[in-house]
């Protein structure tokens, strides 16, 4: 057995204690500084010769400078001949880039994840990426843990009832709302969207608890969209869930006057304090990735966290 050693830089701290905690380590020592010109400068003040080391690091807002972070941070730590370099990146940036839609276009997450590769790192942990076939980007394994677990287990403790569904915000959306449902035993509709005109709910959800369930929620559109159309179809009250809170171009002022019961959120990015309002909870998914560090530092399967 190597030594552990646990990593993180300035992506989601907050995330990184809780993971070291249910690893039952410290976070090793790690000096990430900016010059003035916005260049990354990062000191290992520990030998981790011969070390496996987990990198935590959300590739988030600002997303160009916590990737170049982790891109340093891998460099410094394969010249220091580390044994075996994970990363751990709760929150993927570039991952809806994962195709061609229009001509010319660049497929981003392939090249961030060439990029990874070509660093030297050797393993992947990631949650909820935007499209399971990132995966596939990677010559390298890729551990790819879910969250709708822990949202399932968050609606089990609000005991709704019988009257649940479970809302896709569009027709994409539907795996995910799906795997929700089979946690909580109900149903599922699909807001069915052509245009701002025409929004409508394929499914039966007059008067029933609504669950809007999405990977991400970033400028908030898709919530309000689904918030419209449920109401209109006679849903009793809504809820919001999502594994990723982006919360962009002033998604939190249109979704916190909606009306929504609660929208839930794990801690994969770093909240800003800005970003917090009346009706949001946070649940994380610290013990979840500690979790996986642990059965993979023992050469275990990760089965058991799905």
């Amino acid at each position: 057995m190597h030594e552990l050693k646990l990593f993180s830089l300035n992506g989601n701290r907050p995330l990184a204690e809780k993971i070291a905690e249910e690893v039952g380590l410290p976070l090793s020592p790690a000096r990430v500084n900016h010059f003035a010109d916005g260049e990354v400068q990062i000191e290992l003040p520990e030998s981790v010769r011969g070390a496996d080391v987990y990198v935590i690091q959300s590739v988030s807002d600002p997303v160009n400078e916590n990737f170049m972070e982790l891109m340093i941070m891998v460099d410094a730590l394969r010249r220091a001949s580390a044994h075996h370099i994970n990363v751990v990146i709760p929150y993927y940036g570039y991952a809806r880039a994962d195709r061609k839609a229009r001509s010319r276009e660049p497929i981003t997450a392939k090249l961030v994840a060439n990029m990874l590769e070509m660093d030297g790192v050797n393993r992947i942990i990631a949650v909820e990426l935007h499209a399971d076939q990132i995966q596939g980007f990677f010559d390298i394994p890729v551990d790819h843990l879910k969250a709708h677990h822990l949202i399932g287990d968050y609606f089990k403790k609000l005991d709704l009832g019988d009257n649940v569904v479970v809302i896709a915000p569009d027709h994409s959306g539907t795996k995910q709302a799906r795997a929700l449902a089979e946690e909580l035993h109900t149903p599922i509709a699909i807001v069915d969207k052509r245009d701002q005109e025409h929004i409508g709910v394929i499914g039966d959800v007059a008067g029933m608890h609504a669950i809007v369930i999405d990977d991400l929620i970033d400028t908030g559109d898709r919530i309000v969209d689904s918030y419209k159309a449920l109401s209109e179809a006679g849903a009793l009250d809504v809820y919001a869930a999502a594994t990723h809170g982006v919360f962009s171009r002033g998604a939190v002022d249109r979704i916190k006057h909606l009306g929504l019961k609660r929208v839930v959120i794990t801690d994969t990015i770093k909240l800003d304090p800005k970003h917090k309002f009346e009706g949001l909870d946070q649940i994380s998914v610290g013990p979840m990735l500690g979790k996986a560090i642990k059965l993979i530092n023992s050469n275990q399967s990760i089965h058991v966290l799905f």
